[in-house]
């Protein structure tokens, strides 16, 4: 039997505060929902001979995940000063070649870049945090160091999770 591999969670920094968005929280608890049905698929087949190997997996899972669940923080985005770029902020930034991009700062778990959604340890949030519109924050990319203007910043005032 080969040995027991849980795909391990993106790690948190040390000392950082585990912050989510609500639709962050929604999706973990989601994800929570689905392990326990499969968890309790796999257990109602008692011929399955991978049946110990896959129950431990999606313990293995579990146990990450409500960490993860258990540690995190909401952040309610109508209580941000939507002046400024901070947590949950979805960025509208103007590159020096004049290309506008859409960024999302949230948490690490919700964090996919190919979205447009970024964690909020991630260099380039640290370097929007805090910005205003018109700002302009110094960015490495594969060019090297280059100037994005702040040109719009939203917040999700719903409270619901969105797949925007």
């Amino acid at each position: 039997m080969e040995p027991l591999f849980v795909r391990p969670r993106a790690p948190l920094p040390a000392g950082e505060t585990n912050y989510v968005t609500v639709r962050g929280l929604a999706l973990l608890r989601a994800e929570r929902q689905r392990l326990l049905h499969e968890r309790a698929q796999s257990m109602a087949i008692a011929s399955d001979p991978d049946r110990e190997r896959s129950l431990a997996s999606v313990g293995g899972r579990l146990e990450a995940l409500d960490e993860r669940i258990g540690s995190a923080r909401l952040v309610d985005s109508a209580a941000q000063p939507h002046d400024q770029v901070r947590f949950g902020a979805r960025v509208t930034l103007r590159t020096e070649d004049g290309h506008e991009r859409c960024l999302t700062i949230v948490g690490i778990d919700e964090a996919d870049v190919a979205t447009g959604r970024i964690a909020f340890v991630a260099p380039l949030a640290r370097a929007l945090l805090q910005r205003r519109v018109g700002e302009v924050a110094t960015v490495r990319t594969p060019r090297g160091e280059e100037q994005w203007e702040v040109v719009a910043i939203d917040y999700d005032r719903s409270g619901e999770p969105n797949d925007e």
